[in-house]
């Protein structure tokens, strides 16, 4: 072998082990950039302002060293750094805050449930991930399967404002719902006996489960989710960039990254 064939052959080589040590995204996967139009809409005050609530793999969870974790706050991370702009975290207690936040302008970005009523106030990219939905009971509740649920005397939990709450409320006939402040109000609801089962999607389902001995999210679903990157109405241009990125978003790994790294469980892809 040459002395310049070598050469070849173990640039390649090198070449081939730091691909795997670190794999970067491809260069289609960067392929799109925002114009400055764009920036300005995305991030008017010169930051991403980032809207997440505690307890969803899909908004906000935190790890045992106490970072944070969660597909909005990764995806908009990386929009962030995509803009070239800094990330900024705002934290509310429930979803239906952070969605009134980004009606109102005070938050740029999230990722929730895009649900028509929703999808009035607030504009969406096509779906990331879709959630089953379902219902978490505890140890002793009447509730043992779907066709238990909607009964005279069942007292079902709901977050308070959530899209969970309105779907509900149209479908039942018989059962009794009771909204819950914060998702960490209804584990105590819950553990106190005082709703015979919770509804919501499975990834905040199982959440709650960790913290409940004995818990156990109910077999079957009753609806799906349809998760999406949400920004306040009237930025056109930054949402045609921002729906190009949604699908990098998802063809590169990073959503999957993000979900993985959250623990986020019930979920399937779009359309499947």
């Amino acid at each position: 072998m040459t002395l310049l064939r070598r050469s070849f052959t173990l640039a390649a080589l090198a070449g081939t082990l730091l691909g795997c040590a670190s794999p970067g995204p491809s260069p289609s996967a960067l392929a799109a950039v925002p114009g400055a139009e764009a920036v300005k809409q995305l991030a008017p005050t010169g930051s991403l302002r980032i809207g997440v609530y505690p307890g969803s793999p899909t908004s906000m969870v935190k790890s045992a060293a106490g970072e944070a974790r969660g597909v909005t706050v990764e995806v908009g991370r990386a929009l962030a750094a995509r803009l070239g702009v800094p990330a900024q975290l705002v934290e509310f207690p429930r979803v239906a805050e952070v969605v009134e936040a980004l009606k109102a302008g005070r938050v740029d970005f999230t990722i929730t449930n895009a649900s028509p009523a929703r999808a009035a106030e607030v504009d969406f990219t096509p779906p990331l991930i879709e959630i089953e939905l379902g219902y978490l009971v505890v140890p002793g509740s009447s509730v043992a399967t779907l066709a238990d649920v909607d009964q005279p005397g069942r007292r079902i939990g709901v977050s308070q404002g959530s899209s969970s709450l309105a779907a509900l409320t149209r479908e039942f006939k018989h059962a009794a719902i009771v909204t819950a402040p914060t998702l960490q109000e209804a584990r105590e609801l819950l553990g106190r006996r005082e709703i015979d089962a919770f509804a919501t999607n499975k990834a905040i389902l199982s959440e709650m489960a960790d913290a409940l001995p004995g818990a156990k999210i109910l077999a079957g679903r009753w609806g799906l989710e349809h998760v999406a990157i949400a920004l306040p109405k009237g930025r056109a241009e930054g949402l045609a960039f921002v729906r190009r990125f949604a699908e990098e978003a998802k063809a590169n790994g990073l959503v999957a990254g993000a979900a993985q790294r959250a623990g986020l469980r019930g979920t399937r892809a779009p359309g499947t």
